[in-house]
């Protein structure tokens, strides 16, 4: 008997060792790319409850109250507004095919789509683009630097929080002198942007900090490579 538990606990402990073993290159790489964990998740803490408590019931009561030709119209209005910035980061990155399309998107959607109201130009078959300053950084060779949790903000890296100053630049609130409209407008876009994100909370499982932070870093991988992305299995 005591022949066989030895047998049996050198096997488990072979079974153990290869697992841990196995285990060591994802540790390693969750610890490259969140190296700052702890004050990460202090800081997710800290905007989820504000979400749940604030944000969150109001982005639900603004989506139950506003009819949903009109709530698709707010949004077009601002995805207008960010085809600003998606046109200078395609003119940044050499993308000169998407900055035809994106500056062909503005003209058309301004004009006959009422300042954008309506996306004439996705009817017209010209997709929308995605591109900012932390993709045109990482464009260029800029490593993303590790995985960082912005107050307010939420997920982000070193790269795409330093992207976000010039992007803000190409934003119409700098530039709007009158404080109350600035606000407002700020508001209802930041209120807009929530309502569109409702849907998919559904799919977050399990540790939601790991499940948002893994979903971004992956998603803002294959937004640089342009889908260009090696499959790891």
């Amino acid at each position: 008997m005591r022949v066989i538990g030895a047998n049996w606990l050198c096997r488990v402990s072979r079974v153990l060792t290869c697992a841990s073993l196995a285990l060591l290159p994802v540790v390693a790489q969750a610890a490259e790319e969140d190296p700052w964990e702890g004050f990460n998740r202090a800081i997710f803490t800290f905007n989820d409850t504000l979400d749940t408590y604030a944000l969150k019931p109001v982005a639900q009561g603004y989506q139950w109250v506003t009819p949903e030709f009109l709530e698709d119209g707010i949004h077009n209005v601002f995805a207008n507004i960010g085809d600003v910035g998606n046109l200078s980061n395609d003119l940044l990155q050499g993308k000169f095919r998407h900055a035809g399309i994106d500056t062909s998107r503005l003209l058309f959607n301004t004009s006959f789509g009422v300042l954008g109201f309506f996306d004439v130009a996705n009817r017209m078959g010209l997709p929308r683009n995605d591109e900012d300053f932390g993709q045109t950084l990482g464009a260029w060779g800029l490593g993303s630097g590790p995985y960082v949790v912005l107050p307010f903000m939420g997920p982000s890296t070193v790269r795409d929080a330093a992207g976000k100053i010039p992007d803000g630049m190409l934003e119409p609130y700098p530039y709007m002198g009158h404080i109350p409209t600035r606000n407002v407008t700020r508001a209802v876009d930041l209120i807009d942007m929530r309502a569109s994100l409702l849907s998919a909370e559904k799919m977050v499982s399990g540790d939601k900090y790991l499940f948002i932070r893994n979903a971004y870093l992956q998603n803002r991988e294959f937004r640089v490579k342009d889908g260009q992305v090696e499959d790891d299995f």
